[in-house]
């Protein structure tokens, strides 16, 4: 295989930007030549920005036999640089695919999911082509060990506003868990680039006007992942209600600072939570995903009823007695977990994906 790589990605501070970014800059490291086409704007830290710009050159001269991954929504897998294999890889939450997305996927050489999850999801939509597991990572440089320095425990989640994500239940899990008299917080960074104002306003607004919105803290999007975990390194929790993940980058980066992680077990969620690692909700049907914004139906997510939120609200409880009583230990296993699932790794596997061609 040659050392050129034609990568087409967004580069910013969403979810597909983030793996883009990293991706590019750990093959770069690693001496590739890789032609970077960007989807949209572009947006990175400065630090980043020679080794963008060197990417970005060398598409204007792309090696056309060298292989082409397009880091992008499944719906949306039809344009490629060059004539060399073209790697799709999507990262998506739902167990039935559209037949857009079935004939996008189908015409690939190859596909690149984050977990074993959705590689069960390609094959039992019977999409025959070939699917490697390339799992996303962290950046260990910046989401270090950080003990949390407040007396009271703070719960923290992060994610742009959705319902997929569980942020509709969350008023109701906090309030459940606690009384007005708990010395407890939750901090909620989630504010969502793709809603308007009102909509934003509307969601922060049901967290304010819930039972204990007064222990509720909104935090506006960070615009960095150093800013980003100047704020986890606070916390003592991440809770992610989520009904369905590709991924869930938030999560890993909480385990990476060794903070405790309350987390649903299912999708993506499936193939870095572990019971030695998470504080696992055991999700016991699933349901039509709909929310009327972004799913409509066809497929499906994990259903949050009252025996999910019964073992969330257990999980809290149990992490704020342990940190009032300072027997809140830090969680090794997911510091050993995020060492594992670097982007060195994540490299690693794709190099190890494309010579399977």
């Amino acid at each position: 295989m040659s050392d050129a790589i034609n990568i087409i990605s967004p580069i910013n501070q969403l979810g597909y930007g983030i793996a883009g970014l990293n991706i590019v800059n750990t093959l770069h490291k690693d001496g590739y030549e890789v032609g970077l086409s960007i989807i949209g704007q572009g947006e990175a830290p400065p630090e980043y920005h020679p080794m963008i710009k060197e990417c970005v050159d060398n598409a204007k001269m792309p090696n056309f036999n060298a292989p082409c991954i397009r880091i992008w929504h499944q719906f949306d897998m039809s344009q490629f640089i060059g004539r060399g294999e073209r790697i799709g890889f999507p990262i998506f939450e739902l167990d039935t695919f559209t037949e857009q997305e079935k004939h996008h996927l189908s015409s690939l050489d190859k596909i690149f999911v984050c977990s074993q999850w959705a590689k069960n999801v390609v094959k039992e939509n019977n999409i025959k082509v070939d699917t490697c597991v390339i799992p996303l990572g962290v950046n260990r440089d910046i989401f270090l060990r950080s003990d949390a320095p407040r007396k009271n425990t703070i719960f923290f989640n992060c994610g742009k506003w959705e319902k997929r994500k569980g942020h509709d239940t969350l008023p109701e899990i906090f309030s459940k868990a606690f009384t007005s008299e708990d010395d407890v917080e939750l901090w909620m960074m989630c504010e969502n680039p793709f809603c308007g104002p009102e909509e934003n306003h509307a969601w922060a607004d049901s967290y304010k006007r819930s039972g204990l919105g007064d222990k509720i803290r909104l935090i506006p999007r960070q615009q960095s992942q150093e800013e980003v975990y100047n704020i986890m390194k606070q916390t003592d929790c991440g809770v992610f209600p989520s009904r369905a993940e590709g991924w869930n980058l938030e999560l890993l980066e909480m385990m990476s600072c060794g903070k405790h992680v309350i987390a649903t077990n299912y999708s993506a969620h499936t193939e870095f939570c572990n019971k030695d690692n998470c504080h696992l909700v055991e999700i016991n049907s699933l349901e039509e995903a709909k929310d009327d914004k972004w799913f409509f139906g066809g497929g499906n997510w994990g259903s949050i009823k009252e025996l999910e939120i019964d073992q969330i609200v257990s999980h809290m409880q149990e992490i704020h007695k342990l940190k009032q009583e300072q027997n809140l230990k830090i969680n090794s296993a997911g510091i050993e977990t995020a060492e594992k699932f670097s982007w060195n790794n994540t490299v690693k596997e794709i190099i190890c994906g494309m010579s399977q061609i």
